[in-house]
Protein backbone atom coordinates (compact mmCIF):
# COMPACT_ATOMS: atom_id res chain seq x y z
CA UNK A 1 0.00 0.00 0.00
CA UNK A 2 2.48 2.61 1.15
CA UNK A 3 4.24 2.12 -2.45
CA UNK A 4 0.83 2.80 -4.19
CA UNK A 5 0.02 6.00 -1.99
CA UNK A 6 3.95 6.80 -2.96
CA UNK A 7 3.00 6.95 -6.60
CA UNK A 8 -0.84 8.68 -5.98
CA UNK A 9 1.12 11.34 -4.43
CA UNK A 10 3.58 12.03 -7.25
CA UNK A 11 1.27 11.36 -10.12
CA UNK A 12 -1.02 14.09 -8.48
CA UNK A 13 0.32 16.98 -9.25
CA UNK A 14 0.90 15.54 -12.77
CA UNK A 15 -2.68 17.18 -13.41
CA UNK A 16 -1.06 20.42 -13.30
CA UNK A 17 0.75 20.03 -16.80
CA UNK A 18 -2.83 20.20 -18.53
CA UNK A 19 -3.61 23.24 -16.94
CA UNK A 20 -0.07 25.06 -18.25
CA UNK A 21 -0.78 23.81 -21.69
CA UNK A 22 -4.01 25.08 -22.13
CA UNK A 23 -2.67 29.16 -20.43
CA UNK A 24 0.44 28.04 -23.19
CA UNK A 25 -1.55 27.07 -25.83
CA UNK A 26 -4.24 29.87 -25.95
CA UNK A 27 -1.71 32.51 -24.73
CA UNK A 28 -4.08 34.00 -21.39
CA UNK A 29 -4.27 33.33 -18.33
CA UNK A 30 -6.86 35.32 -18.04
CA UNK A 31 -9.90 32.42 -16.45
CA UNK A 32 -6.95 31.76 -13.89
CA UNK A 33 -7.44 33.75 -10.78
CA UNK A 34 -3.66 34.90 -10.14
CA UNK A 35 -5.03 35.05 -6.19
CA UNK A 36 -5.60 30.98 -6.86
CA UNK A 37 -2.38 30.65 -7.85
CA UNK A 38 -0.16 32.51 -5.52
CA UNK A 39 -2.46 30.71 -2.74
CA UNK A 40 -1.90 27.85 -3.89
CA UNK A 41 2.02 27.87 -4.86
CA UNK A 42 2.38 29.59 -0.96
CA UNK A 43 0.54 26.76 0.78
CA UNK A 44 2.44 23.97 -1.17
CA UNK A 45 5.58 25.97 -0.08
CA UNK A 46 4.61 26.80 3.43
CA UNK A 47 3.80 22.54 3.83
CA UNK A 48 6.93 21.25 2.17
CA UNK A 49 9.58 22.06 5.21
CA UNK A 50 6.92 19.98 7.23
CA UNK A 51 7.02 17.24 4.37
CA UNK A 52 10.64 17.15 4.23
CA UNK A 53 11.69 17.01 8.60
CA UNK A 54 8.70 13.81 8.48
CA UNK A 55 10.84 11.54 6.55
CA UNK A 56 7.40 10.19 4.96
CA UNK A 57 8.58 9.41 1.37
CA UNK A 58 4.83 9.30 0.19
CA UNK A 59 4.88 13.06 1.43
CA UNK A 60 8.41 13.83 0.00
CA UNK A 61 7.35 13.06 -2.85
CA UNK A 62 4.20 14.76 -3.23
CA UNK A 63 5.54 17.74 -2.14
CA UNK A 64 8.48 18.19 -4.56
CA UNK A 65 6.52 17.20 -7.54
CA UNK A 66 3.61 19.64 -6.31
CA UNK A 67 5.94 22.64 -5.87
CA UNK A 68 7.65 21.98 -8.91
CA UNK A 69 4.73 22.00 -10.62
CA UNK A 70 2.60 24.89 -9.15
CA UNK A 71 6.00 27.21 -9.44
CA UNK A 72 5.23 26.49 -13.47
CA UNK A 73 1.45 27.27 -13.15
CA UNK A 74 2.39 30.11 -11.03
CA UNK A 75 5.18 31.40 -13.64
CA UNK A 76 2.44 30.52 -16.66
CA UNK A 77 -0.24 32.31 -14.87
CA UNK A 78 2.03 35.40 -14.42
CA UNK A 79 3.51 35.40 -17.91
CA UNK A 80 0.33 35.12 -19.79
CA UNK A 81 -1.58 37.50 -17.89
CA UNK A 82 -3.13 40.32 -19.49
CA UNK A 83 -3.50 43.48 -17.90
CA UNK A 84 -6.51 45.71 -19.14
Amino acid sequence: METVGFWAAVMLPLFDIPLIVRIVRRRSSADISPVWAVGMWVTAVGMAPSAFISGDRTAIGFNIVNVVLLTAVLFAVVKYRRTA
